[in-house]
């Protein structure tokens, strides 16, 4: 069957893209790292116990030809053999302890004449070689040549039964280490195959081992992958490890705030729908009623345009909120950072909204401790004055409520605190009255009207301050929000 070039492309970009996901899995790490650890030390201690066995090896029959060596060495005085190197005794030794060992023994007098050679190679020659001269001297050496695999030693000659220490001759001694390098390279070829057998079982293992140990995080792969629809559903916890059961706990709280999301969304859109729907109903009603009344007196005119100003008024400032949130949240402008005298501004502030409150027949108060000023945005703390403000006295007793808001500072920050003695917020609602959407009272949300838009504003331009707000209330009797703000602004972009 023919399969177009591009299809061929994708097939292999496809494996290959699955290759590279397996080698950046957890299973694969896992099983790697099981390698090493069962791998890696195995090697280094096969290689050091072959290592020793040969140096073991070596040093354990170097001592026993020495002391072969000194024992023929005392029959050599004794037995006057540098005299008469024709002692057949001497000389049968001599022989077996080459065929034994496969080495060769060269007999020195003190001329450094050679006296006996079992090669029969250099008899009466002359060596001074600085091993046999260091012998002389009461140095004897040993010295293992790895390479050719022997032994060279020597062996001081002295007289037993004599109470000085002269040396009257030297032995110097060969013998061959390749049984020895034979036995090595056997337990080698055998370390290696015992390796391999390990290798396999290792990776068979590991690959079973690490299965069952990345097992729990496939579930909860699954488990959030089969997640789907607007009402998501919570997970059974995975208890296998500490790890998958925090994140488990985790996905499920972030579940949670997800439909408690969802549910806010919708029902703001509901609330948004109709809040933006009756405005322009009532505009509809109004404009109706001006174009089928052709009677209409200019005073019921005025009447009636009043009523749809205020309406478009009404309109203006829902839509105001919600471009206020987005363009906070998505950063859209810049804060237009200056220096301002907060406690004008806020005086400002509190003076717009004194009408408001002896309407509402709540008492605002002022109290300033200390001239602040600080790098704002002016704009967006009056937002945020305006709003904490504004709430408290709308969410105040209908008699004899008040609102308290108090500015300090020390070196470094700016308290505003915002005081009232209103319906206060319920226990349960407090961590989520910076929510987008989040109404505490829905029953009266219409009735006392706002989008549910004004602490997220608030939060998100104090947020933009690298500022922070906390709040505190008691259902029933009041609720304070302290605010806190830098008095010199940092753009946090810049340092980062």
């Amino acid at each position: 069957m023919f399969i177009p070039s591009g299809e061929l492309v994708t097939i292999s970009r496809t494996d290959a893209g699955q290759r590279g996901s397996y080698l950046r899995s957890l299973k694969f790490r896992i099983m790697i790292l099981m390698i090493l650890i069962g791998i890696v030390p195995t090697v280094i201690v096969a290689a050091v116990v072959i290592r020793n066995y040969e140096q073991r090896a070596v040093t354990s029959r170097s001592v026993t030809v020495k002391n072969q060596c000194d024992i023929i060495a005392n029959k050599l005085v004794k037995e006057s053999y540098f005299k008469d190197q024709g002692n057949e005794n001497i000389n049968a030794q001599f022989k077996m302890l080459t065929s034994i060992y496969g080495g060769r023994i060269l007999v020195i007098n003190k001329d450094y004449r050679v006296i006996k050679d079992t090669y029969n190679l250099a008899n009466r020659r002359y060596i001074l070689s600085p091993k046999v001269i260091d012998c002389f001297s009461g140095e004897e050496s040993s010295v293992y040549n790895s390479d050719d695999h022997f032994v060279e030693l020597t062996v001081k000659i002295t007289d037993p039964d004599s109470t000085s220490d002269e040396i009257i001759g030297v032995m110097l001694v060969s013998f061959s280490t390749k049984e020895i390098d034979y036995n090595s390279r056997f337990m080698q070829r055998q370390g290696l195959m015992i390796l391999g057998i390990l290798v396999a079982v290792i990776i068979v293992g590991g690959y079973l081992l690490a299965g069952l140990l990345v097992a729990p995080f496939d579930r909860i792969t699954r488990a959030i992958r089969a997640t789907k629809g607007d009402l998501l559903t919570e997970m059974q916890p995975v208890r296998t490890y500490e790890e998958t059961e925090q994140i488990s706990s985790a996905f499920n709280k972030l579940i949670s705030q997800v439909n408690v999301l969802n549910e806010s969304r919708s029902e703001f859109v509901a609330n948004v729908s109709h809040e933006l729907k009756t405005p322009l109903a009532s505009m509809k009603v109004l404009a109706d009623s001006i174009i089928m009344n052709p009677d209409t007196t200019q005073e019921e005119y005025r009447e009636f345009m009043y009523d749809i100003s205020s309406e478009i008024d009404r309109e203006n400032a829902i839509i105001n909120d919600l471009l206020s949130l987005v363009r906070m949240e998505k950063r859209v402008d810049d804060l237009n950072v200056t220096e301002t005298n907060v406690n004008e501004l806020l005086e400002l502030i509190v003076k717009r909204l004194k009408p408001i409150a002896d309407k509402a027949n709540v008492e605002l108060r002022y109290e300033c401790f200390r001239p602040v000023t600080a790098q704002i945005d002016e704009t967006k703390i009056a937002l945020v004055m305006t709003n904490l403000i504004e709430n408290g006295i709308k969410y105040n007793k209908p008699e004899g409520g008040w609102v308290n808001v108090a500015l300090n500072s020390d070196q470094s920050f700016m308290y505003l605190t915002v005081s009232d003695s209103g319906i206060g917020i319920p226990e349960e609602s407090l961590d989520h009255i910076f929510e987008r959407f989040y109404r505490v009272d829905k029953s009266h949300s219409r009735e006392i009207g706002g989008t549910g838009l004004g602490l997220a504003i608030t939060k998100s331009a104090i947020t933009m301050h690298n500022g922070a707000i906390k709040v505190t209330s008691t259902e029933g009797e009041g609720s304070s929000f302290l605010v806190r703000i830098p008095l010199t602004h940092i753009d946090m972009g810049a340092v980062s």
